[in-house]
C-alpha cells in the first residue's frame, strides 16, 4: 500500500494514501496532543475541546448548522481524543471532497467556543462520564492505566474528573489551542480515492494560512516500579472485572512485532491459551483477551476478564500461571501456534484496512507521533520473521514481578486479599 508525504507552502504536513477503487475518502485532521498534556487542574480539556469544535464555526454558527451540511453530502463525521493525540475526521464520497475540507478546517481552525456552548456541553460530558463509571468494561482501562502509571499524567483519565470539567473556561480552551494547534503538532491525511492534485489544491486552500505556535511537549514516562501493584476499586457490581498486566516496550520499538505475537498466543481469539484455560476449560469468564497498549515512551500488554465475583481470585491465578509459565519455557509453544497467531494478525489487519478511515488512522498515527511508518507490507514482513526464540525472550523480559501491575472493579473491600495473589 503506497502512501505520499507532503508539506504545503506553510510547512503542514499532508499524507495522501490513494486507493484508487474507492469510491469515497476520508479527511482526518490529526493534533499531537491529549490529556497527558494537560495539568490536573485542566484535566479533560482535550477532549472537552473535542466536543466543542461541532457546536459552531466561524462560517456555521451553530451544531445544527454544521450537521446540516455533512448530512446533504451523505457523509459521516467525528473526532476521537486519547492520552496522546486528538483528531477529527469527515468521511465522504470522492465528489464531496471540497465540502468536507471547507467543513473541517472551518471546525478546526475556527470554532466559536461561545461560553453559553461550554456551560451547557459541560453537563452532557458529566453525563458521559456517569456512563462510564457505570460500565466497568470500559471503566477497568482507566484503573489500571491510573495505576500502572502512578505519579504520571499518562495515568489520569482522558475525560478528567467532575471537578476539572466544571472548573473549565473559556480562556482555558484558548491558551490550549495557541500552545498545540500549530503547524509542528498538526498533520492532514487524506485515504481513499480522491485524486492526489485535488486533496493538495484543497488543502492548501483551507489549511495554507495556519501559523505555527509556541509548543508545551509532555513530561516522558519514568519507570520507578519495584514490585507488584494492585488497585482495588470497589464497586457494588454483579461481576467482577480486571485486568492483570505488565509493563513492556513504548510505541515503535524493536520487539513491537514480537510483543504482539505474544499477546496473540496469550488471548488473541477463541483458541488462545487464555480464552481456552479460563472460559472453556473452567467456565470463570465470558471475555478474555489479552491486548498490547503502547505510548511513545512506554506501553504494556494486558489481560482483561469479566468473572463471577465468587472465583475472581481462580481467574486472576489462572491469567497469572499463563503468563509466567510461558516465561519459564514449561509450557512450550509450538510452531503451529506460532503460524496461527502470525496469521491472526496479518488476517485482523488486512481487514481492518477495508475502510478509509482505518487507513488514515494505520497510517496517521506512526507519522503524528514517530515521523516514520510501518506499512502494513512491513508489518507482514516483520510479523513472519518473529521466532519461537523471540517471543520466549520478550516473555522473560516482561513477565517479572517488578513489571506486574493488577487493578479490580467489584463488591470487594479487602484489597490486601488481591495483593497476596500476586505477591
Amino acid at each position: 500500500m503506497q502512501h505520499k508525504l507532503n508539506k504545503l507552502s506553510n510547512g503542514l504536513r499532508l499524507l495522501i494514501v490513494p486507493l484508487p477503487s474507492m469510491e469515497s475518502s476520508t479527511v482526518t485532521v490529526w493534533v499531537k496532543t491529549g490529556s497527558r498534556n494537560e495539568t490536573k487542574q485542566i484535566g479533560g480539556l482535550s477532549h472537552f475541546l473535542e466536543h466543542m469544535v461541532f457546536k459552531g464555526s466561524k462560517k456555521r454558527p451553530s451544531a445544527k448548522e454544521i450537521a446540516v451540511v455533512i448530512d446533504s453530502i451523505g457523509g459521516e463525521f467525528n473526532a476521537g481524543t486519547s492520552k496522546e493525540w486528538t483528531n477529527f475526521y469527515i468521511k465522504a464520497h470522492n465528489e464531496a471532497l471540497p465540502t468536507a475540507f471547507d467543513v473541517l478546517s472551518d471546525m478546526v481552525l475556527n470554532p466559536l467556543l461561545k461560553p453559553e456552548d461550554i456551560e451547557r456541553e459541560k453537563g452532557v460530558i458529566l453525563e458521559e462520564l456517569a456512563m462510564y463509571e457505570d460500565t466497568p468494561m470500559f471503566k477497568i482501562g482507566d484503573v489500571f492505566e491510573n495505576l500502572i502509571y502512578k505519579n504520571s499524567s499518562l495515568g489520569r483519565d482522558i475525560i478528567g474528573t467532575r471537578d476539572s470539567i466544571k472548573g473549565v473556561k473559556r480562556a482555558d480552551f484558548d491558551r490550549y489551542r495557541k500552545i498545540h494547534y500549530g503547524i509542528d503538532n498538526i498533520l492532514i491525511t487524506v485515504a481513499g480515492g480522491a485524486k492526489e492534485k485535488d486533496i493538495m489544491k484543497l488543502a492548501e486552500k483551507y489549511f495554507g494560512s495556519l501559523k505555527n505556535n509556541n509548543k508545551e511537549t509532555a513530561k516522558k514516562y519514568k519507570k520507578d516500579q519495584k514490585k507488584p501493584r494492585v488497585l482495588l476499586y470497589p464497586k457494588k457490581k454483579e461481576q467482577g472485572h480486571f485486568i492483570l498486566g505488565f509493563l513492556a516496550g513504548q510505541m515503535g520499538n524493536k520487539d513491537r512485532f514480537t510483543e504482539s505475537v505474544l499477546s496473540v498466543i496469550l488471548g488473541g481469539g477463541m483458541s488462545s491459551r487464555l480464552f481456552t484455560e479460563v472460559r472453556e476449560k473452567r467456565g470463570l469468564a465470558y471475555l478474555v483477551k489479552t491486548s498490547i497498549d503502547r505510548y511513545v515512551d512506554t506501553g504494556y500488554i494486558g489481560t482483561y476478564a469479566g468473572v463471577d465475583i465468587k472465583r475472581i481470585d481462580e481467574a486472576i491465578k489462572v491469567v497469572l500461571s499463563e503468563h509466567y509459565q510461558i516465561a519459564s519455557g514449561k509450557n512450550i509453544i509450538s510452531s503451529n501456534e506460532l503460524k496461527k497467531a502470525k496469521e491472526y494478525i496479518k488476517g485482523h489487519l488486512a481487514l481492518s484496512l477495508e475502510d478509509t478511515r482505518a487507513v488514515g488512522s494505520f497510517f496517521g498515527l506512526k507519522e503524528l507521533l514517530l515521523g516514520k511508518i510501518d506499512t502494513p507490507e512491513d508489518v507482514f514482513k516483520g510479523i513472519d520473521g518473529v521466532t519461537i526464540n523471540d517471543v520466549l525472550r520478550v516473555a522473560k523480559e516482561f513477565f517479572v514481578p517488578e513489571r506486574l501491575n493488577l487493578a479490580i472493579i467489584g463488591p470487594y473491600k479487602d484489597q490486601k486479599r488481591f495483593e497476596k495473589l500476586v505477591s
